[in-house]
């Protein structure tokens, strides 16, 4: 099992855009100090909720300071983004990181920051599609050209190339249903989210969907890694990490309701089942259910093992994306969580001696 941690510089809290800033910064660094195997900042736009506008900004800035920690993104949303951009952007960012990218991509889920660049967000499933086929050609032919809806490119070569051969890993983000067998046919590694109502206690059945169009598509799926993002924290005690957490937690999931209901910006896309389950799921949230669930692993350093084992037994899910820095938890407390996921929990998980 490998550990990551998702970063996306929210503030409900009134403190400053640049102490938010710092703060999240001396968190991602010190992830390789902890022994993290990576960090992964969330592109998002116009709200409290995250003002990562730049992953690529961000993850430069991290790569120059440190030399372990893979530099993923969690994700770029590539409906609002040119796709020959992306690829230049982030072959540079591997260049300058040794080769520690990892691009996570997603369609993007939030009403409002469609209508902020005035993008059609119906139409965001075929604007993926050809980003991550330009994005692909950019990467791995030295000349190309392509010839789709929205992007049209005559025979273009795109500088620098990435250095890992033959691309950075490419991760997808699946919320609704039919997007498991699509990152499979396209063959990239699964991001899921616990996070956004996937059930680790029933959604094992959607990953081997997943694993089955990797099949069906002539690859090996245990050539693929699979991450969950799930909001983490470990305290000294159970009691202690609830305590701590319930308010930062709730803080989260009401302001994602208050951002992906439609009409917030515009309407939203009619064949998102993401949508009537986030709300379904959001209009009965209480902090008892939100554990249940497994979107929360909260508790002492021995629950907290406990519990990302189950979810390993559960899902064979290989890398464990762990998000402490929500909702407004004061930084000395995630960084506590950090050290404790180090000393208390990383080693029992892998079965190894603790960091040093």
């Amino acid at each position: 099992m490998k550990f990551g941690q998702l970063h996306l510089f929210e503030n409900p809290s009134g403190r400053t855009e640049k102490e938010i800033v710092d703060e999240q910064f001396d968190v991602m660094i010190r992830a390789e100090e902890f022994g993290f195997d990576s960090v992964w900042p969330a592109e998002h736009h116009f709200s409290e909720y995250g003002y990562c506008a730049s992953p690529a900004v961000t993850l430069a800035a991290v790569a120059a300071r440190t030399k372990n920690v893979r530099v993923g993104t969690g994700v770029v949303v590539l409906p609002l983004n040119h796709p020959v951009r992306v690829a230049e952007d982030f072959a540079l960012l591997d260049l300058m990181s040794d080769g520690r990218v990892d691009l996570g991509v997603g369609r993007g889920y939030q009403p409002h920051e469609f209508a902020g660049f005035g993008v059609d967000q119906t139409r965001s499933r075929d604007m993926f599609r050809e980003s991550v086929e330009i994005i692909q050609k950019a990467w791995t032919e030295e000349r190309f050209s392509y010839q789709g809806e929205f992007y049209t490119i005559d025979d273009l070569s795109v500088r620098p190339k990435p250095l890992q051969q033959p691309h950075p890993p490419i991760w997808m983000a699946s919320l609704s249903p039919d997007t498991f067998q699509l990152c499979g046919k396209y063959g990239f590694n699964l991001m899921c989210a616990p996070v956004f109502g996937f059930n680790v206690n029933t959604g094992a059945a959607q990953i081997e969907q997943y694993r089955q169009a990797l099949r069906d598509h002539g690859r090996r799926p245990e050539d693929h890694e699979v991450a969950g993002l799930t909001i983490t924290y470990v305290a000294e005690t159970t009691q202690q990490a609830l305590a701590d957490f319930r308010d930062s937690v709730m803080w989260y999931y009401r302001t994602f309701a208050k951002y992906v209901a439609p009409g917030h910006g515009q309407p939203a896309v009619p064949t998102y089942e993401f949508y009537q389950r986030a709300r379904d799921f959001l209009e009965v949230v209480e902090w008892d259910a939100v554990v249940k669930s497994g979107a929360v692993v909260c508790g002492s350093p021995d629950e907290v093992a406990h519990r990302i084992g189950e979810i390993q037994e559960l899902t064979g899910m290989t890398h464990y994306l762990a998000w402490t820095r929500i909702g407004g938890l004061a930084h000395p407390k995630v960084i506590r969580s950090m050290e404790l996921m180090a000393e208390r929990v990383m080693p029992q998980v892998r079965g190894t001696a603790a960091v040093s």
